[in-house]
């Protein structure tokens, strides 16, 4: 299957990530993870698959991430009000998230990506 790349183009580590992307010649769908932020069915998607703890999918140094003070919500919320929360607002998630259906990565680091990605 082919891979969806959920990204913020101003962001450092999805520039970082792309260019890995393309630097491995791996084909890939880019979407704007704030202006087509994936559902929240999709999100419970790439939680079941990632093997993450949901806090994992929340962008922690984010702006709007401290504007709503979720740095306490997160630890006494359920996992459907945290989905919730996730799916209301693109800049609340880590980014990039990349996707083949199957395999999810939340985030950019060099060795999960070689792990996940460079035998595809």
């Amino acid at each position: 299957m082919a891979l969806t790349f959920y990204w913020y183009p101003k962001c450092g580590t999805c520039r970082k990530a792309k260019k890995w992307l393309d630097d491995h010649q791996l084909s890939y769908k880019e979407i704007h993870i704030v202006e087509t932020p994936p559902s929240r069915d999709q999100l419970q998607e790439f939680y079941q698959h990632s093997g993450l703890p949901l806090s994992k999918f929340f962008n922690t140094s984010g702006q709007k991430y401290r504007e709503l003070g979720l740095k306490d919500k997160i630890k006494s919320s359920s996992d459907d009000e945290l989905l919730d929360l996730l799916a209301s607002n693109g800049m609340l998630m880590k980014r990039p998230i990349l996707t083949d259906g199957q395999k999810v990565t939340v985030g950019f680091k060099e060795e999960e990506f070689e792990l996940a990605w460079s035998k595809i």
